[in-house]
């Protein structure tokens, strides 16, 4: 399947609460856009052995973050910045990183309730592909990641999806946004908006009623 590419670079930052499911709009998002997938917990994961997530730690994190990102944008690549984009400052040096590159900023915001995505944070298994660095997080260190959360303003430019949604509703809502910005072609725009009444013709894959071996039909 053919990726996205825009008419000029992005940099797609993520927000959203723990749980909300930003690893994995991420690593789909690098599937569908031809970007650069920067992932902090997998630097630090292979950095450290027993990560502490102190600041110290934190700090070393994002400078490598932003010097990869630098490097790709210079090439004139677009990065998917996969790490939580907590703070407005933090936001906004991005947002200048990438203007000094002449791309092009976007803030994707997943929205879902607070408890369902708490619940989530008590649920990964790093056998998962998405959860395969994330860290355990109690309720006290939940709710401090709440608090410290600055929400984005009008003057950033950001896109809202469901982080309940399938990535194909998701991934639709994003497309639309990058063509208000002008930054697709007719044929980007086509070959990813979802289709009415297509969305769910797939079968859950683990409902257990579907032979997944079996779907390859040939027509002779």
């Amino acid at each position: 399947m053919s990726k996205i590419v825009p008419t000029k670079p992005l940099l797609i930052m993520l927000y959203g609460y723990p749980g909300s499911g930003k690893s994995y709009v991420a690593r789909q998002l690098a599937s569908n856009i031809q970007a650069a997938h920067v992932q902090g917990e997998r630097i630090r994961n292979e950095l450290f052995e027993h990560p502490r997530y102190d600041k110290q730690e934190n700090d070393v994190i994002a400078q490598l973050m932003d010097y990869m990102t630098q490097e790709f944008l210079g090439a004139g690549m677009s990065v998917i910045y996969d790490t939580n984009a907590l703070r407005s400052a933090q936001r906004h040096s991005l947002r200048e990183m990438a203007r000094k590159s002449h791309a092009q900023p976007l803030v994707v915001w997943l929205q879902i309730d607070v408890e369902s995505a708490f619940l989530r944070t008590q649920r990964r298994d790093r056998r998962k592909a998405d959860d395969r660095y994330s860290t355990s997080i109690d309720r006290t260190m939940f709710d401090n990641v709440l608090s410290y959360m600055q929400n984005p303003s009008a003057i950033e430019d950001y896109v809202v999806i469901s982080g309940k949604h399938v990535f194909t509703t998701q991934l639709s809502a994003i497309v639309k946004k990058l063509h208000d910005m002008n930054l697709l072609t007719g044929e980007d725009i086509n070959s990813k908006l979802a289709k009415p009444g297509l969305v769910n013709l797939v079968p859950n894959p683990n409902s257990g009623r579907v032979d997944m071996k079996r779907r390859n039909i040939i027509i002779r």
